[in-house]
């Protein structure tokens, strides 16, 4: 019997929103970014709708020149557990740098949300693009994109191994006999790495879901291989579904070639829908936020993809100038893409750079347009779900009381939640204990030659 497959879909969080200008809609709150209440709100509108999870982003470094809402918003972990709090069914996911963090506490942070939230946790594993960053951390420099990469794959298998650090039965409690927990299934990790050292083990136990779902946002060469080895579900953003649909068909494909199999790894491209009752209301309300940008911001929003490069000295009706690998240690897929589209379509600089403030998404128009393009994206291989961000003011709201509906009338969306875990909702397996399988294929091991025999005597 085969399971129907279902469409996901997660909730970005993101304050007052991810331009520089839809802050100044009267509609939304200026202080959503730090606003407890928003978010809750948010949350519980997600819920309602079935999503399987919230998804909070985050950076670490920030100048005179960044988007609003990266001036003064919560810090990822901290709004997780508060969250969390708060639903019952929604999976939590959020960002961490590898690069500015330690293995051992970040293990044990998204150990606790698990075990907070039920095992409905899930961490959004990055690199850190901007070479800012290094500031903030007594670092002397950033680390080159490759190096970058090194450091997160090691990273992630020190955290899953203190994940494993005690077997799922490991904690007795046997308050009779005064056993607490088991020694032999308790672990020390021992690593000894390039770039790290860490003994273990960790000071809390595997939750339902054993680890927290781990998401990955790189999309250039080095964050897909990464991704392909050690991801359950990847966030990227394509602009067709054309390209969509290369980028699902290569990170299956280079899953597989992990001796992995493609429904381990799940897609999830972020959209922006503009849900309107009639398509010319969808259109003003897209419309009315990209009234509000100026050419001044929209240029300051450009260049953080280029670790916050001036494009101010260069003139806005000219083609978009040849600025060589500025950027390229920075957000590289993403910078890759702009440079490539500006050349092929022969556009100027101020063309440029109102695009990428404020994209017109190809996902607006009535519910049942924006269903249909869903829908369109999903049966095509082109994504496993989608991560839904807010563009325009209560922009969440009107996808959970009109796109959600149809989406369930057409068999491709839950109709309740499916399970009491993250994983279990997505539909990915529950990893074993690491030193659990070792035990287990010893005793196989030993099994088999006494089998054998047996069989021998019999006859």
């Amino acid at each position: 019997m085969t399971t129907t497959r279902k469409l996901k879909l997660g909730a970005m969080i993101h304050g007052v929103g991810s331009s520089m200008s839809a802050w100044r809609h009267p509609e939304i709150p200026s202080d959503a970014s730090i606003s407890i209440h928003f978010y809750r709100e948010q949350a519980k509108k997600a819920e309602e709708g079935k999503f399987d999870l919230l998804f909070i982003a985050d950076g670490l470094f920030i100048n005179e020149k960044s988007i609003p809402h990266f001036l003064n918003r919560f810090e990822p972990v901290t709004i997780l557990s508060a969250l969390g709090i708060g639903t019952s069914n929604i999976g939590v996911v959020g960002t961490l740098s590898t690069s500015y963090s330690e293995p051992y506490t970040v293990a044990r942070q998204f150990a606790s949300i698990d075990h907070i939230t039920g095992g409905r946790a899930g961490w959004n594993v990055v690199t850190s693009p901007l070479e800012g960053s290094a500031l903030n951390y007594s670092r002397k420099e950033h680390p080159a994109h490759s190096v970058r990469y090194e450091i997160a794959e090691e990273y992630l298998d020190v955290v899953k191994g203190l994940w494993d650090s005690w077997e799922d039965d490991a904690f007795v409690r046997n308050k009779e006999t005064g056993v607490f927990f088991d020694l032999t299934k308790m672990h020390q990790l021992n690593h000894e790495g390039e770039h790290f050292s860490v003994q273990g083990p960790l000071n809390i136990s595997r939750s339902k879901q054993g680890h927290p779902v781990i998401f990955q946002a790189g999309s250039s060469d080095s964050g897909r291989t990464l991704a392909a080895k050690t991801a359950d579900a990847v966030f990227t953003n394509s602009e067709s579904i054309e390209e969509a649909q290369r980028f699902y068909r290569d990170l299956k494909s280079r899953a597989v070639s992990y001796g992995r199999k493609p429904e381990d790894i799940l897609i999830f491209p972020g959209i922006s829908p503009v849900v309107g009752i009639t398509a010319e209301e969808a259109e003003r309300k897209y419309q009315e936020i990209a009234d509000l940008v100026r050419i001044e911001d929209a240029l300051l929003y450009l260049g953080r993809f280029f670790d916050h490069f001036d494009f101010s000295v260069f003139p806005l009706d000219e083609p978009f100038p040849d600025i060589g690998e500025t950027g390229s240690n920075s957000f590289r897929s993403t910078t890759d893409k702009i440079k490539q589209r500006a050349r092929e379509q022969g556009l100027s600089l101020r063309q440029i750079a109102l695009q990428t403030a404020t994209p017109r998404t190809g996902f607006i128009g009535t519910p049942q347009q924006v269903a249909d393009r869903i829908e369109e994206w999903f049966e095509g291989e082109a994504a496993d779900g989608f991560i839904i961000a807010s563009s325009v003011p209560n922009s969440l709201r009107d996808f959970v009381d009109l796109v959600v509906p149809v989406l369930q009338e057409r068999g491709i969306f839950r109709n309740e939640y499916e399970d009491d875990t993250l994983r279990g909702n997505l539909g990915l397996s529950k990893p074993e204990n690491r030193y659990t399988a070792e035990r287990n294929q010893t005793n196989d091991d030993q099994m088999e030659p006494l089998s054998k025999d047996r069989t021998v005597s019999a006859s």
